[in-house]
């Protein structure tokens, strides 16, 4: 296996903000803490704060998610390590997507596992655990409910609706059956299991358990009681919707385009089969498009007595994940990345310490019959990251019988129009407005001499070309990057040390592109 790294910006497929962030541009280091460097992780355990009583919560709690898997020795070492003071969490998060989504779901976890392991070669007296965090109370089932496998989309439907890590697996069945190859994991996964949750820690054991990744599922009620005083002050000052305007503000006044805005209460009102938002109503409170609603007294008692019902948005969600996690970093993807230096000031404001923002690698992973097609066309790894019609120009000016440009008939063109002119001027100065229009119609006309002659010579070349489209379309589905549409099985229905591979050939801490070329 081959790995080449390539710089982001190479790739035309970022953000002008997300890679400001990765470049250290000076106008957005008021927005978040320390760098994703190695070397300051140092630093952020000395600022982390995490007491000993949400320790203890934490590991009860995982104690009770994982009392029916079967645990690898290194998921169970992780689990005991996580009792004690000097250990620490890196944190990844994703939708309960079915048979994982796209290829970056892959990626994240790869990132959080490497990450921990370089930490510990780094900082021996210290333990690091990777932490997938499912995002179990997400209710966007449009997003999770299809994947796509060998240019096919595959669907789930169901009616069910609010939490989707509450759904039962009813109607996978269907999708399973149309997978073209039988996987065995995902049908002991959605057959087997109680809800979608519960399917997805138990392929993310399976797939990373000699990894030690440990797999939260947040929806507790356990841990929703620590984060009660935040949801009370949100409940009662509505704070956080000031400051994430007043911060996006001042992204705006620089030019950068914020990611996510607030609301003027961050939580959601959650109940089996329901996850709507909780809105001010006059004195009281309401729970949107429901007949339910609550006085001031009536909420702080539900909050006592239920807080697994408050369920936070895309603002509250990082500050509950760094209440209940001894977390010193989260991995996530460019849109996360930004959202998140949307919300230093909410982090201040509650004295939670902001994490170490470390973006997910990236990566276009090329098998053997693509990377002997590249071999065939001589394409780079840089190369294949352009853009398809100039492959093929790059391809016939160097492989065409003869060039395709007229760069040399227009410029003498323009010299023969020129002298007309200069003729022309000491005859009849009228002249000059006909000898521009003729010289207009001449060089349309050339123009499209050029354009008969390139598509006589793609012609020629037809297959060759086709086959070059072919192979960008393989790598680049849909003209994006393949990490983004294509699903893992792809690659790990015929090669089962996919992840192995994968795991072997990132680097948590260099955040340029990874290509991976099999032999």
């Amino acid at each position: 296996m081959q790995v080449e790294k390539i710089d982001l910006h190479d790739t035309n497929s970022f953000s002008d903000f997300f890679l400001d962030y990765l470049e250290n541009k000076k106008e957005l280091k008021a927005f978040y803490g320390l760098r994703p460097s190695i070397d300051c992780f140092e630093e952020q355990i000395r600022k982390k704060q995490f007491a000993d009583e949400n320790r203890k919560v934490l590991c009860d709690v995982l104690e009770s998610q994982y009392q029916n898997t079967n645990k690898s020795t290194a998921v169970s070492t992780n689990l005991q390590l996580l009792k004690e003071p000097n250990t620490y969490t890196i944190t990844t998060g994703h939708q309960l997507n079915i048979f994982t989504g796209p290829l970056y779901f892959i990626y994240k976890i790869a990132t959080a596992v490497n990450a921990c392991k370089s930490l510990k070669q780094q900082y021996p007296d210290y333990n690091f655990v990777p932490v997938y965090w499912m995002a179990s109370e997400d209710h966007d089932f449009d997003e999770i409910s299809y994947f796509n496998l060998f240019g096919k989309k595959y669907e789930w439907k169901t009616d069910q609706k609010g939490a989707v890590g509450r759904y039962t697996n009813d109607g996978l069945e269907t999708v399973i059956s149309e997978l073209p190859e039988k996987v065995e994991l995902f049908e002991r996964a959605y057959l087997e299991q109680n809800n979608l949750a519960d399917a997805v820690r138990y392929y993310v054991n399976e797939l990373f358990a000699d990894e030690g990744v440990v797999v939260l599922d947040a929806d507790h009620g356990h841990l929703k009681k620590l984060f009660v005083p935040v949801i009370k002050d949100e409940l009662l000052t509505r704070k956080a919707n000031q400051l994430v305007e007043s911060t996006n503000a001042d992204l705006e006044a620089l030019g950068y385009k914020p990611q996510i805005y607030s609301r003027e209460i961050n939580f959601f009102y959650l109940e089996d089969g329901s996850r709507e938002r909780i809105v001010k109503d006059g004195d009281g409170y309401q729970v949107n498009n429901t007949t339910v609603t609550f006085t001031e007294s009536e909420i702080l008692a539900q909050l006592e007595q239920h807080p697994e019902r408050f369920s936070p948005n895309v603002v509250m969600r990082p500050l509950y994940q760094e209440t209940v996690l001894p977390n010193l970093a989260y991995i996530g993807g460019p849109a996360e990345m930004v959202y998140w230096l949307q919300l230093p000031k909410v982090f201040e404001n509650y004295s939670i310490t902001f994490p170490i923002l470390l973006p997910r690698n990236f990566a276009l992973y090329i098998n053997s019959a693509s990377a002997k097609k590249m071999a065939k066309f001589e394409l780079s790894p840089q190369q294949v990251f352009s853009k398809a019609e100039e492959l093929k120009s790059e391809y016939l000016a160097k492989y065409g019988e003869k060039s395709m440009s007229l760069n040399g008939e227009v410029g003498d063109l323009e010299k023969v129009y020129e002298q007309l002119a200069e003729k022309a001027a000491t005859v009849d100065a009228s002249l000059k407005g006909f000898i521009a229009a003729e010289h207009a119609k001449a060089a349309k006309g050339l123009d499209n001499i050029a354009k008969r002659l390139k598509k006589s010579e793609e012609q020629k070349h037809e297959t060759a070309l086709n086959q070059l489209g072919a192979l960008k379309d393989k790598l680049f589905p849909g003209g994006g990057l393949q990490e983004r549409h294509d699903n893992f099985l792809n690659f790990y229905i015929n090669n089962p040390d996919f992840i192995k591979q994968v795991l072997s050939a990132l680097d948590a801490f260099d955040l340029r592109m990874h290509v991976i070329k099999e032999a």
